[in-house]
């Protein structure tokens, strides 16, 4: 049954959150997956397109298109390391680093949308952050 599969729920979960997100996404102009891409940015400040992807879980196949798009939106610059050219470095543009300001509500509102109390969102968390590090160590190992 449907109703007992846990990939299922976990995926549903996924998009009625995204749906609570793009009402406050709207209003800053970005994409879930390009507000998650600044998150990182405004986090490490800089980072190389394989860290973001390693912080993502994405590829560089899906961060390219998105990485580009949001450049183009004048808000990331992305440009060769000095110190190894294989490597492409992204930050913030001034223009990315003020729509963190107008970001900084999503997280609470997004908190206060799931009904849950304070100690309940922390436990929630970590336990989806475990499941979430236990898969993956299992599907890196698989590839192996």
């Amino acid at each position: 049954m449907l109703d007992n599969q846990l990939c299922f729920t976990i995926y549903a979960c996924s998009r009625e959150f995204t749906k609570m997100y793009q009402p406050h996404l709207d209003k800053i102009g970005l994409t879930y997956s390009q507000y998650l891409v600044m998150i990182v940015l405004w986090e490490k400040q800089q980072c190389t397109v394989k860290e973001l992807g390693e912080a993502l879980y994405l590829d560089s196949g899906t961060l390219t298109p998105l990485l580009k798009r949001l450049q183009a939106a004048g808000l990331i610059v992305r440009e060769r390391s000095i110190q190894d050219e294989r490597k492409v470095l992204i930050s913030p543009t001034e223009k990315g680093w003020e729509l963190r300001s107008e970001a900084a509500c999503i997280p609470g509102k997004m908190v206060e949308g799931t009904m849950l109390s304070a100690d309940e969102f922390v436990s929630l968390l970590g336990q989806f952050k475990d499941l979430l590090a236990r898969v993956h160590e299992k599907n890196v190992n698989a590839d192996k």
